[in-house]
């Protein structure tokens, strides 16, 4: 899938708010800036960078930027069905929001879940939002990939589908403003990261497998 410098997800609303700029200085002169401003924020938001991905043996990296809110062990039973070790990482409106795969594996699960709109740093969003949940089949097992809305993002894009494989740090979808991604992964790991580190998606390794 080609990428380009800013995810096609936003191009409508960008080109939207500059027309709506151009109309507003041809009428009411400098007013203009606040429709141009807008623009260039949501360029900014919907930014789509190249990063190197590590590439050792065994290792699986960070899905999203942001910082780390919370790991704990807890019982996936939606597509690993066993004890997990899950990673909660949570994006500001000022963060890259394109998600990247975490591990080289073939999309084997895709499933949507309705619910609110919780602020997408309080813990409980994980559960009770809308969220998209993408499984893995990876060499070191399974390994699954949550994106949730918060209280401003309202969609959740994934351009996986199921069969497809997937390198490690390859894009596969993106949350518009402000959000959450979660990583289930099996216990066999050792982390290299704990709350409050901040990641870069695709480039921050965060841990390996045993």
């Amino acid at each position: 899938m080609k990428q380009y410098p800013v995810a096609k997800e936003g191009w409508s609303i960008i080109i939207v708010l500059l027309l709506i700029s151009l109309l507003t200085g041809h009428f009411f002169g400098w007013w203009a800036i606040l429709p141009f401003t807008a623009a260039i924020f949501t360029v900014f938001f919907f930014r789509n960078p190249q990063r190197s991905i590590p590439d050792m043996d065994g290792i699986f990296v960070s899905p999203a930027d942001g910082v780390i809110i919370n790991i704990e062990q807890q019982h996936e039973d939606r597509y690993l069905g066993e004890e997990a070790v899950k990673i909660s990482i949570f994006l500001s409106l000022f963060n890259v929001h394109v998600n990247r795969s975490p591990v080289e594996g073939k999309v084997a699960y895709l499933e949507q879940f309705s619910g609110k709109n919780l602020p997408a740093n309080r813990l409980e969003a994980g559960h009770l939002n809308v969220k998209n949940c993408m499984g893995l089949e990876s060499e070191w097992g399974k390994v699954m990939v949550v994106q949730i809305t918060g209280l401003i993002a309202r969609r959740l894009v994934c351009w996986a589908r199921v069969g497809d494989q997937l390198e490690r740090g390859e894009r596969f979808g993106l949350i518009k403003f402000g959000s959450c991604t979660e990583i289930y992964l099996p216990k066999n790991i050792v982390l290299n990261v704990k709350p409050g580190d901040r990641v870069k998606g695709g480039a921050t390794t965060l841990g390996r497998f045993e």
